[in-house]
């Protein structure tokens, strides 16, 4: 029974070392990503935009931060919007009113056929999205945050580049999961690409 004793006070004592360090570690983020091609086929309606680009947004969910990049060419007009619309009664397709920012993203180059950017934006703050997406979703930025995230992984959220020639929308896509860590096989390509 001794024996019995000390073995439980030590299992006591190394859990309660195991709980008392979890409670110091910091919340693991949750880093989320998603990209998709941008073309004038994938609007709505489809137009014949000579325009291509991509996008990649990445979410961390401990930070509340969103980095939206993207690259666009080609447009037939130049530019005058960028957004995210969200939701879609459907994944994948349909129309949505705007969820972020209007009428483009911080950073966004209007005016130009060709471009570019990369920024990050705070999801804290009710200045990231579209003020009716703020009000639809309890009126606050957490509430915004909560249902953009969920709209993007839901397949109903999608990202749209404007212009003077298609105001409606010239050129936009879906946005889609993906996983960013490189493998033998795009790290080659993406060498092979660089000496071509």
């Amino acid at each position: 029974m001794r024996r019995l004793l000390p073995r439980m006070s030590h299992i006591h004592l190394l859990l309660a070392a195991a709980i008392s360090f979890a409670v110091v570690l910091p919340a693991s983020a949750t880093v989320l990503h998603y990209r998709c091609p941008l073309n004038g086929a994938n609007e709505a309606p489809p137009n014949a935009s000579t325009g291509t680009g991509n996008v990649e947004v990445t979410i961390d969910d401990v930070a509340n931060t969103m980095r939206v990049a993207s690259v666009f060419s080609t447009l037939l007009g130049n530019t005058t919007a960028c957004h995210i619309h969200a939701p879609t009664a459907v994944a994948g397709t349909g129309t949505a009113s705007v969820a972020t920012m209007t009428p483009f993203f911080t950073g966004f180059p209007t005016g130009v056929p060709n471009g570019g950017f990369d920024t990050t934006f705070d999801l804290t703050l009710t200045s990231t999205y579209n003020s009716p997406f703020v009000t639809a979703n309890g009126g606050t930025a957490a509430g915004a945050e909560a249902a953009l995230l969920a709209d993007i992984l839901a397949g109903k959220a999608y990202f749209n580049i404007h212009s003077t020639v298609v105001p409606g929308g010239e050129i936009r896509g879906f946005l889609q999961p993906f996983d960013p860590t490189p493998t033998l096989s795009t790290t080659w390509g993406r060498v092979k690409a660089l000496y071509r």
